[in-house]
């Protein structure tokens, strides 16, 4: 199949050609269609298919520039926000229609002077956009298509609510609802059915990663992670590496650890307590090669969209089976190779399972060869078991 195929409009196509697209992937071609014919989506698929694309594409051939909102497309962090406005105006490039975006931490006033300019597709993070709401700068009677992105992740940010004031502040009856995500938890299903009207689910690789990322775990002792850490990247051919942290503190640590053993500037850090503007400096660094290493929290894990990266080091095993689909997801995009590394401790025995778990995959558990590990337990080449509480014996009664 070709996009040709897929009842597109022409300035679209024409888009899709210059952007190089050659054919859909398969979540493209399965939801485009439908979403053209007014149908109500899920939409569950891996991160790195292409469910930005299979849901502007058709939506953007469906209007004509009015100056006013059309489509509105909610994410939950404002790096979502701003790579999907622009991938929106790349889409549109050859039509008249005209794309605002709406996100805290910046001043609200020019994104109110472009809504009162007029926009047709808005893009938006939820806190903002209510905002704008209650300014009266921002009109929700003339939404046509309301697409919830990333909605397991607003909800684990605790969007909920106001997602909800949202999807009620558009027209229900007229309205066509589109839920994309890389995973559907089931506390969203009561959710679904309440905002979107007989939605037909597409599930492309449900709970699964790219088979093309090629998976390890680094077992160490809890005083060597960071040692380890080095001699992982040091020994590790990359072209671009991105690293992830449970916190913010971490992420600062581990930057400077780096940028003090040998990289002084090939390193940069992305997490919330940094200023808009710095997160953006730092992103655009990343993806021109200014910095070939990142470091970040769960903030980029969903905030990025990079094709060339080669590898991801988890610092830590997430808490989260899911953050570990969505963090290895930088790599191995698009069908390309690519390889995630986790290093990890006996504290992090259950984590490291619930992942494997998760992704229904063994991962199989490396030592890195020349660094002089101190002894652990995890070095022996035993089966991955989850810690367990042992119960102490009750006395019988006599």
């Amino acid at each position: 199949m070709t996009f040709n195929e897929l009842g597109l409009a022409e300035p679209i196509l024409q888009a899709v050609t210059d952007c190089g697209y050659t054919k859909p992937t398969d979540i493209q071609a399965q939801a485009i269609p439908q979403i053209l014919l007014g149908k109500d989506i899920i939409g569950a698929s891996q991160t790195g298919t292409g469910k930005s694309a299979a849901f502007a594409l058709p939506l953007l051939s469906m209007i004509e520039a009015t100056g006013q909102p059309q489509i509105l497309v909610l994410e939950p962090t404002r790096e979502l926000a701003d790579q999907l406005a622009e991938a929106f105006r790349q889409y549109a490039k050859h039509t008249n229609i005209k794309v605002g975006l709406l996100y805290g931490g910046v001043n609200v006033g020019p994104q109110a002077k472009a809504l009162e300019e007029g926009v047709d597709v808005v893009v938006a993070t939820p806190g903002r956009l209510i905002d704008h709401f209650y300014r009266g700068s921002m009109k929700f009677k003339n939404i046509r298509a309301l697409v919830l992105d990333e909605v397991d992740r607003m909800t684990d940010m605790g969007f909920l609510p106001v997602v909800r004031k949202i999807v009620n502040l558009c027209p229900r009856d007229t309205r066509q609802t589109l839920f994309f995500s890389a995973t559907m938890p089931q506390i969203l299903q009561g959710f679904a059915q309440w905002c979107l009207k007989d939605p037909l689910e597409i599930t492309i690789a449900r709970r699964a990663v790219a088979s093309t990322i090629s998976h390890a775990f680094y077992p160490v002792g809890l005083d060597q992670r960071d040692e380890l850490l080095l001699a992982l990247v040091k020994d590790t051919a990359f072209d671009n590496l991105m690293i992830f942290t449970r916190t913010r503190k971490e992420a600062d640590t581990v930057a400077h650890m780096l940028q003090s053993s040998g990289w002084p500037d090939e390193v940069t850090v992305m997490h919330s307590d940094i200023a808009q503007k710095d997160r953006s400096a730092a992103l655009k660094g990343f993806k021109e090669d200014k910095y070939s290493i990142l470091v970040a929290t769960d903030v980029a894990a969903r905030g990025i969209d990079i094709s060339g990266v080669t590898h991801v080091i988890n610092y830590r095993v997430p808490e989260n089976p899911e953050d570990y689909v969505h963090r290895i997801g930088r790599t191995g995009r698009a069908e390309a190779t690519g390889d995630a590394f986790t290093l990890f401790t006996a504290e992090e025995i259950d984590f490291a399972k619930s992942v494997e778990l998760f992704i229904e995959r063994k991962i199989e558990r490396r030592k890195l060869e020349g660094f002089d590990y101190a002894y652990t337990a995890l070095l022996e080449d035993k089966p991955l078991r989850p810690l367990r509480k042992v119960r102490p014996k009750m006395k019988r009664r006599r």
